[in-house]
């Protein structure tokens, strides 16, 4: 196993955070949803092309389940913050601003 396999499996997991987080919020099968679910995928296809680990067969195993986790993770989330902040849209960047700023000012009231 390669360094550049680890590299892309990390990265796929982390881009994925966000749109499991906007999947997460909108209605299940709508464009918003297939949406969230698809447009990472060209994303991982250039990274393949780009680097060298290449479309062998033991590559999906990571990538696919680094795809599924961050995903999930992204959608555990986006419950998380619904419940702790009382507010969530499906911008994963903002609730975090919103969530931070929100605790900030109940701690210097």
């Amino acid at each position: 196993m390669t360094s550049a396999l680890i590299y892309v499996t990390l990265f796929v997991l982390l881009f994925n955070i966000p749109f499991g987080y906007w999947r997460d919020n909108v209605k299940i099968f709508s464009w918003q949803w297939v949406l969230a679910v698809h447009i990472p995928v060209p994303f991982i296809i250039a990274l393949r092309l780009f680097t060298s680990i290449g479309f062998t067969w033991y590559t999906y195993i990571f990538l696919v389940g680094a795809f599924f986790l961050g995903q999930k993770l992204g959608g555990s989330l986006h419950r998380y913050f619904k419940r702790t902040c009382k507010q969530s849209s499906s911008c994963f960047f903002m609730d975090i601003y919103r969530c931070t700023m929100h605790h900030i000012t109940e701690e210097t009231t």
